[in-house]
């Protein structure tokens, strides 16, 4: 048997360092064992998914050194490996578990599943919606779908009993029947869920082993009846902890950047965060911090992996990026490392228009400029003296706008002049009242370049970084302001 392991990333947002780090373990997995690693993009989110995103899924992966043998880039024999090119097959399967009973067509709308759930919790009952839950008479269900009301495809699962998952971390996992809803497989607008296309996928791609994060445990048990409903052999199981803040809470872009993005515009080198990943609940044999790519690959067992909640310490992995930088890279090295970051044509080209009709020496560019060339800008709390707004206001300003970013899919001038506009009006300001902190948080002056497009340019977790650290040098938010605030913001 030939292993074949997968990653298969969702393209809506920036790339996330918990997809590398599944990417990372698949790969070695696959290599220790002389297999292949997949790449799969799960774009079946219409609204969401965009090409952008998953080019900056292939290129963030590519720059920390993962390579896979088949993809949606370097095509295979399984193709397409995109969800959104292979919807007839979705269909296909939804129709054999239609007709051999295992799913049922459900033509309950939001509303009325709403109120079942309300009414299941008032009773004090479990939450999940069995499909005796979601029956309707048959008369209502034939006069919906006379009228063409829009319905899901759900699958059959059992309401009580318990199902046993096998785990190559964690042995056996039991999970009670009556935790399991009646799944959708099918939207009503004919796209399949996570579920059905990820067991279809699988089987059909020949994968062998998923490993992926503890987060899907509870999801184990559909996967598995559905391979059961099909007659196929399932993948082996593997589910990895998952990222950390210091704090022991899940590593979230509320709290720590998220982005591959951040960490390749921050100057991190791709060798030192591959490293750290790797470092990531699973240690070398020998127990050294540092080692290479290939030094893991060679290396690697999977029953080294720990299932303690591996922490992702910033200050622990710019350490490493420095020793990388000190023991790795010579002069010549350290040069042609610096222009790959910033110094070069591509990056160079964007910021040009931004400081050529603001300056009238060559020496004013590093001034004017340096915002795009820097990490963190060196603010404190008397950078924004001359900002007419009360503390509080300052700070649920800077909070709310960079809550908007973190939902803002798309990251060019337009979008986000729409976010900050919505967001003047919130605050009951004109934009350039509403943009002058923003000036001093995104880059680090009161008078620079325009700051809607240093925002484009840095990129959208660069941008929530830096707007994240002007909180907290302004004394940060409070546990007590974090309830307000998050309610004020969902009351918008």
């Amino acid at each position: 048997m030939t292993v074949r392991t997968r990653i298969a990333p969702s393209p809506t947002g920036d790339p996330h360092v918990g997809t590398a780090y599944i990417a990372l373990f698949n790969l070695c997995f696959a290599r220790q064992h002389g297999g292949q690693f997949i790449l799969r993009i799960e774009d079946t989110d219409r609204q969401r998914s965009t090409p952008e995103s998953e080019q900056m899924i292939l290129d963030s992966l590519r720059w920390l050194g993962l390579e896979w043998d088949e993809g949606p880039d370097v095509g295979g024999p399984h193709g397409p490996y995109r969800q959104s090119e292979r919807g007839e097959l979705y269909a296909e399967y939804a129709r054999q578990l239609l007709e051999a009973g295992h799913a049922f067509k459900c033509y309950r709308t939001a509303e009325e599943l709403d109120e079942l759930r309300e009414a299941r919790k008032a009773e004090g009952l479990q939450m999940a919606l069995k499909p005796a839950d979601l029956a309707l008479p048959d008369e209502e269900v034939a006069r919906r779908e006379g009228e063409g009301w829009p319905h899901v495809v759900r699958m059959n699962v059992p309401s009580e009993g318990v199902c046993v998952v096998k785990d190559m971390l964690r042995g056996t996992i039991e999970v009670d029947w009556a935790q399991v809803d009646a799944q959708i497989l099918l939207k009503s607008d004919g796209m399949p869920t996570y579920h059905l296309a990820n067991v279809v996928d699988d089987h059909l791609m020949g994968i062998t082993h998923v490993l992926r994060g503890e987060e899907w445990i509870n999801s184990a048990p559909k996967h598995q009846l559905l391979y059961e409903y099909f007659g196929w052999q399932m993948p082996e199981l593997c589910h990895m902890p998952l990222l950390r803040n210091p704090d022991k809470s899940k590593l979230s872009k509320r709290k720590n950047p998220t982005s591959i993005n951040y960490y390749r515009r921050m100057g991190f080198l791709p060798q030192a965060v591959t490293n750290y990943l790797g470092r990531m609940g699973w240690s070398m044999p020998d127990e050294r911090e540092k080692f290479s790519l290939d030094e893991m690959m060679t290396h690697f067992d999977i029953q080294r992996v720990s299932l303690g909640g591996p922490v992702f310490d910033l200050e622990k992995l710019t350490w490493l990026n420095g020793v990388y930088i000190r023991e790795d890279l010579d002069d010549d090295a350290f040069l042609a490392a610096l222009k790959r970051w910033a110094f070069n044509e591509e990056y160079v080209r964007q910021i040009l228009p931004q400081v050529r009709p603001r300056v009238e020496t060559l020496s004013d560019v590093a001034p004017l400029a340096g915002h795009f060339f820097s990490g963190m800008p060196r603010i404190d709390e008397t950078s924004f003296d001359d900002i007419k707004l009360e503390r509080e206001t300052l700070i649920k300003l800077l909070q709310f706008l960079t809550w908007r970013f973190e939902e803002t899919n798309r990251w060019d001038k337009d979008a986000l002049l729409a976010e900050v506009k919505g967001m003047a009006e919130v605050f009951e300001l004109k934009m350039k009242a509403f943009l002058a902190p923003v000036f001093i948080a995104v880059t680090g002056s009161a008078t620079s370049t325009s700051v809607m497009d240093a925002m484009v340019i840095l990129g959208s977790d660069m941008t929530r970084a830096r707007l994240r650290h002007a909180i907290a040098v302004l004394g940060g938010v409070s546990k007590k302001q974090a309830k307000r605030f998050e309610k004020e913001y969902r009351d918008l």
